[in-house]
């Protein structure tokens, strides 16, 4: 059965949502998941750009600006909706995770 598109985040989309909850551009974006993650997790401008394409098409985020060849972005209300359902969807893994090994005497 096929997948539904953006049922699930990947880190990177995850990370640059996370990221425009205030306005930032391409650049920007890609420096801020780096810190964020403490370089755990990239963002490479082929795989920013074609998100954030794919993002305005879902409505999640919306272009704030452009000066030049620099655009801005903001999260919407809805890229808001979809951020917060993958953060309860990873804290139920977590809390899964925890109960199913605390049954085993095992320590998180």
């Amino acid at each position: 059965m096929a997948r539904e598109k953006f049922q699930t985040l990947t880190e990177q989309m995850f990370y640059i949502l996370l990221c425009l909850r205030q306005e930032c551009c391409g650049t920007d974006i890609m420096a801020q998941v780096n810190q964020l993650t403490d370089g755990r997790v990239s963002v490479g401008p082929g795989t920013l750009y074609n998100l954030l394409e794919s993002f305005l098409k879902e409505g999640w985020i919306a272009g704030t600006k452009v000066e030049g060849r620099k655009r801005s972005y903001l999260i919407t209300a809805a890229g808001r909706k979809a951020l917060e359902n993958e953060y309860r969807r990873l804290l139920t893994l977590t809390t899964d995770y925890e109960a199913c090994t605390a049954k085993e005497g095992d320590t998180p």
